[in-house]
């Protein structure tokens, strides 16, 4: 396929000014991932200034929001769905006038099963080392235990669970790479800044988990954006987003059983 030009988005015939751009990016971050980074870095200064070590601290991703399982099921779904809002937003700020209505997003549905298997070929690709980087940063004291789910076993369990990595795997890559890419590009920036400040982001709204975690999320997110560039695609991302955190989620509680040593939830929680 062909190489995607420098600037990674070709820009509508009128632009926003300078500033509005940037007000605009401002107030989608502030209402998404730039608000967890924010509290990410919080929670990384307060974890590396207790007496524990991050070796003996936990994250916990998916928990229960209440001690009824009726009313834990509506607090989860309402917590994804309205997660989901940020997109629905940028969705609107780069719709198109004409078809297809969401390319600048690096959406157009028009190859689903090419996507679907490039999703399922990067998830492979990145998640053994993903999980050698876990495995690493905890030998190393640098990651917290970090336990993805962590809900009461119900008819509903699983299924919220893939909810949830569904909305991490559209979140993330339609916000980060397909709208901050279109937006930054807008703005003048080249290739490679884009890449590698997108990638920043990235990790950082992953701190909360140690540093092990923003430097995978770091070296996923130059990857990732590497691959947006040359395809311009974000299905394929979103998918392997998806395929990932779902493996994650609902294999955790085989996992524990199978190797209590190093996903143990000794610590405290997050």
């Amino acid at each position: 396929m062909r190489h995607a030009p420098d600037r990674v988005s070709s820009a509508p015939a009128v632009l926003p000014s300078r500033g509005r751009i940037w007000a605009e990016i401002s107030i989608v971050l502030a209402l998404s991932l730039g608000a967890s980074a924010i509290y990410s870095i919080v929670s990384i200064t307060n974890r590396l200034t207790r007496t524990e070590s991050l070796s003996q601290q936990t994250a916990t991703l998916n928990s229960s929001l209440s001690t009824r399982p009726n009313f834990d099921l509506i607090y989860q779904v309402l917590g994804i769905t309205f997660d989901l809002a940020p997109v629905a937003l940028v969705a609107f700020l780069l719709w198109n006038a004409q078809k297809p209505r969401l390319s600048r997003l690096g959406i157009d549905f028009t190859r689903p099963g090419r996507d679907g298997l490039s999703g399922l070929a990067l998830a492979l690709i990145i998640g053994v080392p993903g999980i050698a980087v876990y495995l690493g940063g905890r030998a190393l004291g640098v990651t917290v235990n970090v336990v993805p789910a962590a809900l009461d076993q119900y008819w509903w369990t699983v299924p919220v669970l893939l909810l949830s990595a569904l909305r991490a795997g559209i979140t993330e890559e339609v916000i980060v790479i397909g709208y901050l890419y279109a937006r930054l590009g807008d703005l003048g920036w080249g290739r490679w800044q884009i890449i590698v400040s997108t990638a920043i982001l990235r990790g950082t709204y992953h701190l909360y988990q140690g540093i092990g975690a923003f430097i995978g999320n770091v070296a996923m997110g130059l990857l990732f954006g590497w691959l947006y560039t040359r395809y311009r695609r974000v299905l394929p991302l979103v998918i392997a987003h998806t395929i990932i955190d779902a493996a994650i989620f609902v294999g955790y509680g085989w996992a524990v059983g199978a190797f209590p040593a190093v996903f143990g939830v000794s610590g405290e929680s997050n």
